[in-house]
């Protein structure tokens, strides 16, 4: 079972890896004008912004849930 995770983790950083090098060989090739500073604050920002909400909002539906607001009109828990 440890074999079959550690093989699976292993073919899912090299999927990874791959996708990281089409990425980065594919925008070195298209080619095209620099980013400047401002661009990829911007994208750093949203990218924080993206994960705020996420988690935010994944912390959200785990209090609703652990705190009964998921159960049924009736009041009866499942």
């Amino acid at each position: 079972m440890r074999t079959l995770i550690v093989l699976g983790l292993i073919g899912l950083f090299g999927l990874l890896g791959l996708a990281i090098w089409f990425a980065t060989s594919s925008f070195i090739h298209i080619g095209g004008d620099a980013i400047p500073v401002y661009g990829y604050v911007a994208i750093i920002g949203g990218v924080l912004v993206s994960l705020l909400v996420g988690g935010g909002l994944m912390a959200l539906v785990f209090y609703s849930s652990r705190h009964g607001y998921d159960d049924d009109a009736s009041g009866k828990p499942r």
